[in-house]
């Protein structure tokens, strides 16, 4: 039996709105790992990082089709802020998902709710319906959502929609730089892949970079 996804015992951070995993994310204590292996280190991270990016996908997946140890970064000489790890961008490509798009579009509460919606075909990727929540897209691709399907918008069909956040959705209602949201047209344009800059990081995630260290260097060997 599968435990629950938003567990307050395991307290692991989801992509998801859902107020008992907001809980668990404005409440977590990530663990002293100083004591341990390096081994138990690296684990610890690529634990916590994956049940946020990618809890769905399996191991070996993501090593075969989202893992790419050569990681791009773009780094400005003249900035006075300290550049991330590059690290910060091991999951950089699990971000050309369709189920990722229309999540980080803000178009679902939930990862979860963004493979249903792909999986139910209310998503179209340059004007096609595609049912596979898997589907990497390409730059310049254009994501379409069905404004009916969408939970936020409330109203009768046919007619201007009103949208209603969700409790507690506020602070997670941005957009990443390599998406481009057409909110009167359910749209969204996927620019680029994701880099990192002076001072931070353009993939949204709860973890410090430390932690997405540890996770890229777990993988890294094993690759």
């Amino acid at each position: 039996m599968r435990k629950p996804i938003y567990s307050l015992t395991r307290k692991l951070a989801r992509m998801s709105w859902n107020k008992y995993n907001l809980y668990n994310i404005a409440n977590k204590r990530l663990q002293d790992t100083t004591k341990l292996t390096l081994y138990q280190q690296k684990w610890i991270g690529k634990r916590e990082t994956r049940a946020y990016h990618g809890d769905e996908v399996t191991e070996r997946q993501f090593k075969t089709k989202f893992f790419n140890p050569k990681l791009p970064t773009v780094n400005n000489g003249s900035s006075q802020q300290a550049h991330p790890p590059v690290p910060v961008l091991t999951f950089a490509e699990l971000e050309r998902r369709l189920d990722f798009i229309v999540f980080r579009s803000n178009f679902c509460p939930s990862i979860y709710a963004a493979r249903q919606l792909c999986v139910h075909g209310k998503v179209k990727v340059n004007g096609k319906k595609l049912a596979f929540p898997s589907h990497k897209v390409k730059d310049g691709d254009v994501i379409s959502v069905d404004p009916n399907a969408i939970q936020m918008l409330k109203g009768e069909k046919g007619e201007e929609l009103d949208f209603e956040p969700k409790p507690f959705s506020q602070p997670f209602l941005f957009v990443p730089e390599y998406l481009e949201v057409n909110y009167n047209t359910c749209q969204t344009v996927f620019l680029r892949s994701p880099i990192s800059r002076p001072g931070r990081s353009e993939i949204p995630s709860p973890f410090p970079p430390e932690f997405h260290s540890l996770a890229y260097e777990y993988y890294a060997r094993s690759k």
